[in-house]
């Protein structure tokens, strides 16, 4: 477990907009990196982000958890460009792509045109039965978003990113909504696909083994910054009976102010 320091000598002043203060986001072309310094979000009187500091490798997938209202979600609005407020340096790949809790896709239109919605370019509907075949989709190509489960609209979701090729993927609770054995299914599809393209993504969650099972790092978010730092040195394919599992999972749920025992005691009364 590590803590992560502000060092304000490591902040470029050429990356912020003097006027404004508002981050610009600086494409990366040496490397697909992610670095936030000192980044700063309020809205009104109250302080969301209070000098965040965060890197990520090329290829690395960190999970971020955190309190209700700690700023998870609204860091990762800034790092996709969806919050153009926020103060700091940000420096992000070019090429990003967002997966939220709620698919949003377009009932309108059919599920592969949702897929490449705001592409242009020759052989969109190829492009979106490749990333489609990669999800498991590829015959639904043609249907109606209503006809879609759950499972199937957030599939659909992770296909309209991966289009995309990105090499910074963001999933803002992306498997909230799902219940408990299609999230474990989303869950090992989005292993496979990183591993598979190795885009850096950073996964905002609310849950501790979600967050074990899927990242290289966990970071905890506590009065707007980066409060703990855990690595996750657990060999894949992972498994909640590992007994390191069973250690990061307490020390995570400390540094997060629950009661371990009392989680736990949670979690066998509704399996019961």
């Amino acid at each position: 477990m590590n803590r992560r320091a502000v060092n304000p000598r490591t902040v470029n002043p050429r990356v912020m907009n003097r006027r404004d203060q508002s981050p610009r986001n600086e494409p990366t072309t040496m490397t697909d990196s992610v670095r936030l310094r000192n980044l700063r979000r309020s809205f009104d009187d109250r302080v969301i982000l209070d000098g965040v500091d965060l890197d990520i490798a090329p290829g690395e997938f960190v999970a971020l958890l955190g309190a209700s209202g700690s700023g998870k979600s609204t860091l990762l609005r800034a790092v996709s460009g969806l919050d153009e407020k926020t103060e700091g340096v940000l420096r992000v790949p070019a090429q990003r792509a967002v997966v939220f809790q709620e698919h949003r896709l377009l009932p309108w239109s059919r599920v592969w045109r949702n897929v490449t919605l705001g592409l242009t370019g020759p052989d969109l509907r190829q492009r979106a039965l490749s990333a489609l075949a990669e999800v498991g989709l590829e015959a639904r190509a043609d249907a109606w978003p209503a006809t879609l489960s759950g499972g199937e609209s957030q599939r659909i979701a992770l296909a309209r990113a991966l289009v995309r090729n990105p090499r910074l993927l963001l999933l803002d609770e992306p498997f909230g909504a799902l219940d408990a054995l299609t999230r474990l299914k989303a869950q090992a599809l989005v292993t496979r696909l990183w591993q598979r393209h190795r885009p850096a993504v950073l996964l905002v969650t609310h849950d501790v083994d979600e967050a074990l099972l899927l990242a290289d790092r966990v970071l905890v978010l506590a009065d707007g910054r980066v409060a703990e730092e855990f690595t996750v040195d657990i060999a894949r394919p992972r498994s909640l009976g590992n007994p390191r599992f069973a250690l990061l999972r307490r020390r995570l749920l400390l540094a997060l102010g629950v009661d371990p025992d009392l989680a736990h005691d949670e979690l066998f009364q509704r399996a019961s």
